[in-house]
Parts: C-alpha cells; sequence; structure tokens
C-alpha cells in the first residue's frame, strides 16, 4: 500500500505547507497522513477516490496540528521596522513562530500551462502562506482546495463532512479576510525576465560591494532575518545594515541557487575559519519590476538539522565549487 500511496507525497505537502505554513510541519503532517493511510486502508471502501481520501486524512492532521501551535508570522507582523542598529537584534525567537520556505520540488510546481503554473507558484509564495494563517483552519481548507487545486465546492463540502452552502460561506468569508490584509494577502507580481538581474545580485553579493547591490533594490525594499523579529525598510537601511559589525562577517559569502515557494532563492555560505563555507541563510527573493523588492533571509540557526538538507544542500562548501 505504500508503494500506492507515495505518489501523492508531493502534492500533499504543496497542501500541508499551505495548512501549516512551515517546510517542516508540511513534511511532518505528509508522513503522518501516509501513517494513518497505511493503518486505515482495511477501512477504505472506495466510495471516493484515493486522492480524495488521502486529502479528507491530510485536512485533519493539519487541523489536530494547527490546533497545538500559534499562528505563524513574518517578522513585519510582529514589530515595526528597524533602524539599521545591530543592537536592536534581539533574541532569536523559536522556529515555531515564523512561516517558513520550503523548497519548490517538495511540492511540485511542474505545470505545462504558464498560467496555472503561475497560480500553482502564486499559492506558496510567502506573502500568501502568511495571509493563510490569518484564517481559521476550516475556511483555509476550503480556500486551498476550492481556489488552489480547483476541487468543486461539491467535493470540498463531502471532504470537510459539511455543506455545499458552507463551504461557498467559507470562502466568502476567508476572500473578505484576505481582501482586509495588506496588498490582499497577496504578493508583488512575478518578473518573467529576471535571469540578469540574479545574475548581477550574485555578483554584487559575493563582491559583497553594496552600492552594486542597493541599486538592485526597490528603495522601499525590505528585509528580514528569521528566527530575528528585526526587519529593515528601505535601501539605504539595509546598505547601513550590511556593513555593520556582524553582518558584515557575511562579506566572503558564496551563493548557490535554488528555488523557493516559487521565487528565486539562494543557499548562503559564510567563510568557514577552517577553511571553505559553512551553511548561513536560505535568501527567498521577491522581484518586481526588474528590481528587488524583498529579501528574506531564513538564518540557518531557524533549524540547523534540517534547514540546508531540506532543499537537498550540502553542509559544507570545499573551496572549489
Amino acid at each position: 500500500m505504500a508503494t500506492e500511496l507515495e505518489p501523492f507525497r508531493r502534492e500533499l505537502t504543496g497542501y500541508c505547507y499551505r495548512m501549516l505554513g512551515s517546510g517542516f510541519e508540511a513534511e511532518d503532517a505528509v508522513q503522518e497522513t501516509l501513517i494513518r493511510a497505511c493503518r486505515a486502508v482495511d477501512g477504505f471502501e472506495g466510495r471516493s477516490s484515493l486522492r480524495s481520501w488521502l486529502y479528507r486524512i491530510a485536512t485533519n492532521v493539519c487541523i489536530d496540528m494547527s490546533r497545538q501551535v500559534q499562528r505563524r508570522a513574518r517578522p513585519a507582523q510582529l514589530a515595526p521596522a528597524s533602524p539599521p542598529d545591530v543592537s536592536r537584534l534581539g533574541p532569536m525567537l523559536p522556529e515555531a513562530t515564523w512561516v517558513t520556505p520550503i523548497a519548490d520540488a517538495q511540492v511540485g510546481l511542474e505545470f505545462d500551462d504558464p498560467a496555472e503554473l503561475a497560480v500553482q507558484r502564486d499559492s506558496v509564495r510567502l506573502a500568501f502562506v502568511t495571509a493563510l494563517q490569518h484564517l481559521p483552519s476550516r475556511q483555509r481548507a476550503a480556500l486551498i482546495l476550492c481556489e488552489v487545486l480547483h476541487w468543486s465546492a461539491a467535493d470540498t463540502a463531502e471532504l470537510l463532512d459539511t455543506s455545499t452552502a458552507a463551504v461557498n460561506s467559507a470562502l466568502q468569508r476567508a476572500r473578505a479576510t484576505l481582501a482586509a490584509l495588506p496588498d490582499g494577502g497577496r504578493p508583488r507580481p512575478l518578473d518573467t525576465e529576471q535571469a540578469d538581474l540574479l545574475d548581477r545580485y550574485v555578483e554584487a553579493f559575493e563582491r559583497y560591494d553594496i552600492e552594486a547591490l542597493v541599486a538592485l533594490l526597490h528603495d522601499d525594499a525590505v528585509q528580514s532575518m528569521p528566527p530575528f523579529e528585526l526587519w529593515l525598510q528601505g535601501a539605504g537601511d539595509i546598505a547601513a545594515w550590511m556593513v555593520q559589525p556582524g553582518p558584515d562577517e557575511c562579506r566572503g559569502s558564496r551563493l548557490v541557487t535554488t528555488s523557493a515557494n516559487g521565487c528565486p532563492a539562494f543557499a548562503q555560505y559564510r567563510p568557514d575559519p577552517a577553511g571553505g563555507w559553512t551553511p548561513w541563510a536560505i535568501q527567498v527573493l521577491e522581484v518586481s519590476g526588474g528590481r528587488i523588492a524583498e529579501m528574506a533571509f531564513f538564518l540557518h540557526f531557524l533549524d540547523p538539522d534540517r534547514l540546508f538538507a531540506s532543499f537537498g544542500l550540502p553542509l559544507h562548501l570545499d573551496d572549489a565549487r
């Protein structure tokens, strides 16, 4: 039975990630879903499809997990922007505080239709996943199933053990909640011609050419650094931050290309005193209008055992890449 369930792992991971806002929790939820399915297979009567049955189990797992933790957030939701002063960095907050990234490969963003690919990328962007966390879990499930995965209201009602009218009502309330959030809970549009911008970003960051780096940012660009609450707004403040003692230890870093949350992303490795480079952060970039609008740096401290490993990245770079 496990062999029959395994092909559903990636799409279930994407669903659980949108529900929970954590790549780590999504992995755990999918594993628990598959375990429960294997244990309960004798009770599967085939009245619904295997896929629907798995989504029902996954929904229940996610709702159970949602009761156990606070709503995950991003730094901008917890405090005002800070001046670029390293003394304001504050303590590291627990991983469960934050909406965390997930590798695109884990959620299967592979669609032949460019329009559908854009929709699916948008649905795992950090801004949208964060907005989803404002919804009660059943509203969240209804919105994801109907508007992201294109289930009918009737099929969603069957999965949630409710009526079609109740699902439509939940969708209406969910849409109203998201619309009341800044930018309607949606990120800025993804720029489709960004290869040159990203090449220049890597070159500037690895040379630690702050002037060149700032030239790539929007004037109101944002930088955040979970697990720290501090975040910065404005290209000038970001530039001032990066040359302070502490942050300037990023000088000499190497960036390895990856992708996360439907966005361009890089694994940042800082120089290792013992030689080579050691993991420091997963950088997730939001790009719009030919410039970088946001840099979310998820520091290795978030979960040293799992963050880089979840992206299939090495835990050390040697002198040669």
